[in-house]
């Protein structure tokens, strides 16, 4: 099947409302096989709707639509659809009592036009709404689906999965597998160059490369009649792939950093205890993010570049006098501070120069992370190009994260990113 999503609502076009229901949707679809050419957006128009509804209907075979369903006269896409179609507006009686038993429940005034609500083209197959009053239904015609759900994401994800998926499911012809792995370190083109074999020959499953600001994600996808047959063979490259990139892969499922890291001091049953300089309390933010973070996290001490002592955790002046504070000689003393002051499992101190200026003749984007862990420091020393300071910060906390991974996995962290 051949697909096109259709989101109905000004508010969409305002930029008031961000569409969340195009990418669940493209990504459920995907998942059962189902090929989506198209997102539309669009106000509470009925003519530009029934334009964009016409066009589509050249390529495809399987239209979802959401919005425009409410009591509001501008919710117009059961009324569009209908004159589209040639089809019949008529009254379903239980989602009228649907309505009935909802406004009672909560006891808000109901008006006359709610009643709007319960008419659903004559031929469809009606989806009840668990989560609110608007009703989706699918139509079947001329050999084309067309499915209308509502537009409130929480309303249309519980009638998604209720309801339209498994109607879905007896449509779709074939399932579509994917694993997304993420590495970090290496940049894009390299990424290409170590995978050209798989690249090259590529037919089923298919492989393509996504670089974001500080890691490259690589996804792997299968297409075929039987489920287990696409899973097997997306396994069988994922597991390829992993062995040629190496230790450079922190997740096979798609997983952010900082929850692939936290899992690691989660299963190891140690926690960290951090001191930041130049990220300014940013992997402490991250790893804050995983739930059971107070079980992993012991301390978090932020020290500016221009003071030197917080509390018990200092760094001795001639040190800093010598080597600076952008230096590994300072990274290696905070951490040994931290220790001293906390005890903790793992010390973690990076300290650097995230820009845009020199500072103490330390080029811009040079940072240092050394980590105190079973008695033995580890250190590393890199410079990284930037186009602004906020995303080198961002590089530099992620940095520290993978260089925890790498530690508590056996592994050395890179000499150079």
């Amino acid at each position: 099947m051949k697909s096109a999503i259709i989101s109905v609502g000004t508010e969409l076009l305002f930029g008031q409302v961000v569409n969340t229901n195009a990418a669940y949707l493209s990504q459920e679809l995907n998942e059962m096989g189902v090929d989506v050419l198209y997102h539309y957006t669009m106000g509470d128009n009925p003519g530009r709707l029934k334009s964009v509804m016409q066009f589509a209907m050249q390529d495809c075979d399987l239209f979802l639509i959401t919005g425009g369903l409410g009591p509001t006269e501008d919710d117009l896409t059961k009324e569009t659809l209908c004159e589209l179609l040639g089809e019949e507006l008529i009254l379903h009686e239980p989602t009228m009592q649907m309505i009935d038993d909802y406004f009672e429940r909560v006891w808000y005034k109901k008006t006359e036009n709610n009643y709007k609500q319960a008419y659903v083209p004559e031929h469809a197959s009606v989806f009840q709404n668990h989560n609110g009053t608007a009703p989706g239904f699918a139509l079947e015609k001329d050999g084309r689906t067309f499915i209308c759900m509502p537009g409130v994401p929480r309303e249309m994800k519980r009638m998604f999965q209720d309801a339209v998926k498994p109607y879905l499911m007896k449509l779709a012809d074939a399932y579509i597998i994917s694993r997304s792995l993420k590495v970090f370190g290496v940049g894009e083109s390299l990424v290409e160059t170590m995978l050209l074999d798989f690249i090259d020959g590529q037919t089923d499953p298919t492989i393509a490369t996504y670089a974001k600001e500080s890691e490259v994600e690589i996804r792997i996808t299968s297409k075929r009649r039987r489920k287990k047959d696409a899973a097997a063979a997306v396994d069988e490259m994922a597991a390829g792939v992993a062995e040629v990139m190496g230790d450079s892969v922190f997740t096979m499922d798609g997983e952010d950093l900082y929850q692939v890291t936290a899992k690691k001091l989660a299963e190891a049953k140690v926690s960290l205890s951090l001191c930041e300089t130049v990220t300014g309390g940013e992997i402490a933010a991250m790893l804050c993010r995983y739930p059971d973070c107070a079980e992993i996290l012991d301390c978090s001490i932020v020290v500016p570049a221009e003071e030197f002592q917080v509390g018990e955790l200092s760094v001795s002046r001639d040190l800093l006098d010598e080597y600076t504070i952008y230096s590994a000689e300072a990274a290696e003393a905070l951490a040994e501070s931290l220790f001293r002051r906390t005890g903790s499992a793992l010390c973690l101190s990076v300290t650097g120069n995230a820009g845009p200026d020199y500072c103490d003749g330390v080029e811009p984007g040079t940072f240092c992370i050394s980590l105190l862990y079973d008695g033995k420091m580890t250190t590393r020393r890199y410079v990284k190009s930037f186009r602004e300071r906020n995303l080198a910060i961002e590089f530099m906390a992620r940095s520290a994260l993978n260089f925890v991974r790498l530690i508590l996995s056996g592994k050395t962290p890179q000499e150079s990113l």
